[in-house]
């Protein structure tokens, strides 16, 4: 039997005052009233920050389980380190730059309770502003993938491909069985993740928890957002910090999932991406020899670069 009720696994990397709101956030919503009775226990594992963040858990929050790595051993790596050391029924990851909002945990303990066949849940997400962000989608298409965070989208953000991906035919306040939802806070059941395992630390971040759901999902499990639940969640705080390797990060993991699942299509998918790229390289060298604002356009050169560099393998 495991010995709590919900393990809460944060993997943090130099956002001190952000992972503080989080873990502040996490205890007032155990004072509600479905969480007032949960057993509880929250994980940090800090992945080689600078900032002092793992010495204010140790002295603001002593009762924290705290793990740190000398240096970044990734978003997947750290979670499935510190899911290795839970011990509860059901797992939720939870990323530093979000804050719980009212009774929201026991809110989640208590759907995935009622419904046994649901294998992962994900809580709507806030901007900071209160209005809702986008956190849950279909499987992605190899159509999706040529638009979806690619130079092609701003021009597509209307279409019928987007439309199904990011589920805008369906209300964003109704319970709904989904594909697969955004792991900036979703949770799992144990009995499924016995089941279908780990992350897969092929993807270093980015397109883990689609590959999860991908998986969770081909075993019979069901994938529900929960609206009722709610997560202010503060978008790309950690990764903005270094935005090439987030840039590679993101469309390597895109491409990787693709290779997995749709075979040689992957490898096109790939030579499609470096060519935005290419694009994106030359426009803004471009944009530097004319002389507009030549400092963003020799970081955005260096940027783009870099990840043609890296041939998103």
């Amino acid at each position: 039997m495991s010995r709590c009720d919900l393990s809460i696994v944060i993997i943090s990397w130099n956002v001190r005052e952000l992972l503080r709101l989080c873990l502040d956030s996490i205890q007032e919503s155990l004072r509600g009233e479905k969480g007032e009775g949960l057993l509880v226990e929250t994980i940090i594992f800090d992945n080689g920050s600078t900032d002092g963040s793992a010495d204010m858990v140790r002295e603001d929050f002593p009762r924290v389980h705290l793990m740190e790595s000398e240096v970044n051993l990734g978003f997947t790596k750290g979670n499935n380190l510190a899911i290795g050391q839970s011990e509860g029924r059901y797992i939720l990851l939870l990323n530093p730059d979000t804050e719980v909002v009212g009774d929201a945990l026991g809110t989640m303990v208590a759907y995935v309770e009622a419904h046994p066949r649901v294998g992962a849940l994900g809580p709507q997400l806030l901007n900071p502003d209160g209005t809702t962000q986008s956190s849950r989608r279909r499987f992605p298409t190899l159509a999706t993938a040529f638009l979806e965070s690619t130079v092609l989208q701003p021009w597509f953000q209307g279409s019928r491909i987007l439309k199904r991906y990011y589920l805008l035919d369906r209300p964003d306040d109704e319970i709904q069985p989904v594909d697969w939802a955004v792991g900036a806070a979703l949770l799992i059941r144990r009995e499924a993740l016995h089941q279908v395992g780990l992350l897969d630390e092929e993807f270093f971040m980015y397109s883990e928890e689609l590959d999860w759901c991908y998986r969770l999902k081909a075993q019979g499990w069901e994938v529900v957002y929960l609206p009722t639940a709610q997560v202010v969640h503060q978008e790309g705080r950690s990764s903005e910090q270094v935005l090439p390797a987030r840039h590679i990060h993101f469309q390597r993991s895109k491409v990787l999932f693709f290779k997995r699942y749709y075979g040689w299509r992957g490898e096109v998918l790939r030579w499609f991406i470096l060519s935005t790229y290419l694009y994106l390289f030359l426009l803004e060298g471009l944009k530097w020899l004319v002389g507009h604002k030549r400092s963003l356009r020799r970081e955005r050169v260096a940027a783009y670069w870099q990840v043609l560099r890296s041939g998103l393998k």
